[in-house]
């Protein structure tokens, strides 16, 4: 299992073949994928944890990766730094955990990790980052790892904000 970063009390790894269940905890709860995507039944969830995590090949600072509790190795939750769906040309920041460590700052403090991974370790310039405009805690979050504003945009009905980090030159 490797290690892509880690924060005081978090880490982020690779998933591995015995995280179906992790996956599953977290894609499955509406709560989490309210702003993301519909919930997924059992199968959904293993097709596509199969299809986007464990079948991927490794990329050198692009991926999907399980957060763990440093103290307990409890798994909380997903960070990825990926191509934007339908702009694959745009990399962006994301997170989702599960809902019994919300309010523990555990948003704020992967973010930063995943900020200082963009600075130190990957050759990208900018970094985006996607949130609806109902979603007010993610864009709490993103603001304050220091993302401003591009845009905002509708996307299947829904409102979208857009936002960027970019790299001092």
């Amino acid at each position: 299992m490797k290690t892509i970063f880690e924060t005081n009390r978090l880490i982020v790894r690779e998933f591995t073949a015995d995280d179906y269940e992790n996956y599953f905890i977290l894609h499955s709860d509406p709560k989490v994928m309210q702003y993301i995507r519909p919930a997924e039944n059992r199968e959904d969830c293993d097709k596509r944890f199969e299809a986007t995590i464990l079948h991927l090949p490794p990329h050198a600072y692009l991926g999907r990766w399980a957060v763990n509790e440093k103290e307990s190795g409890r798994f909380v939750g997903c960070f990825v730094i990926t191509p934007i769906p339908k702009e694959p040309e745009r990399i962006q920041l994301g997170y989702s955990f599960i809902p019994e460590v919300w309010g523990r700052g555990y948003a704020t403090e992967v973010s930063k990790g995943g900020v200082e991974y963009f600075h130190t370790s990957t050759p990208l310039m900018e970094l985006y980052a996607v949130t609806e405009t109902e979603n007010t805690a993610s864009e709490n979050v993103l603001r304050k790892v220091g993302f401003e504003l591009l845009e905002k945009k509708m996307e299947e009905e829904k409102e979208l904000l857009v936002m960027i980090m970019r790299k001092e030159v």
